[in-house]
């Protein structure tokens, strides 16, 4: 499968097509941004660290009933996904306090909750991604009460399957966040990535960071934590 044009580039990623309608390709790039773009930088070796842990976890998770736009590994930065229409409603679960969470409430990051929150924000640029809820949803007609269900159902399952894989890695799941498309029949499919880039990763001992919190707050050994997990989740 061939990559012919460019059909979109994002902060992390470039879509291409493909000769078939029905499929695109996405290559990973070693690009950094937080804060809405506000801050940029690059992380060496992010795009194909990326790309493999995705891809992994995308697999899990059909293995687990999760439908994912996921179709084939091309290369180390290039995945082969189906052609979805995103639903312009980021998802984020957490499952312990930190980021955003902990600042918008003025709590100390590491509390466990007793069970998962879930929020959504409107994925808009240009708005700041401003956080809404479901009636805010069906009033711009971003998803239907049917879509809206299912996307919450599967993204409590994805805490699930994840939570515990990560955990049998000494990785705990803190919190991430999802993005699903809608497939030309409809059908609600989890896309985007799973990634240190869309994901908050703690060692389970320690608590140290391993994601793109060491970027944003300037922590530094941002190559070292995602090769880390990488290393501890592929072996390489």
């Amino acid at each position: 499968m061939e990559k012919r044009e460019q059909m979109y580039e994002g902060k992390a990623k470039k879509v291409y097509a493909t000769d078939d309608p029905a499929l695109c390709i996405v290559s990973y790039k070693d690009d950094a941004t937080a804060f809405n773009g506000e801050k940029r930088g690059t992380i060496m070796g992010k795009g194909v660290i990326n790309n493999r842990l995705t891809n992994r976890l995308m697999r899990l998770l059909m293995e687990n009933g999760v439908p994912t736009h996921f179709v084939e590994e091309l290369s180390e930065r290039d995945t082969l996904v189906k052609r979805v229409k995103i639903v312009p409603l980021e998802v984020i679960i957490r499952n312990i306090s930190a980021g955003s969470f902990a600042k918008r409430y003025g709590v100390e990051e590491g509390i466990v909750f007793d069970e998962p929150t879930i929020e959504f924000s409107y994925k808009n640029d240009e708005l700041g991604d401003p956080l809404m809820n479901s009636y805010h949803a069906l009033a711009l007609k971003l998803a239907t009460a049917e879509e809206i269900e299912a996307i919450k159902a599967y993204s409590f399952k994805i805490n699930e399957v994840l939570k515990a894989f990560l955990l049998e890695h000494g990785i705990e799941l803190v919190d991430f966040k999802l993005e699903f498309g809608r497939l030309p029949d409809g059908t609600i499919v989890l896309a985007d990535e799973i990634s240190p880039d869309t994901c908050r990763f703690w060692d389970v001992e320690t608590h140290e960071k391993l994601d793109k919190d060491r970027f944003r707050r300037d922590l530094g050994g941002v190559e070292d934590a995602y090769q880390e997990v990488m290393r501890r989740i592929i072996g390489d």
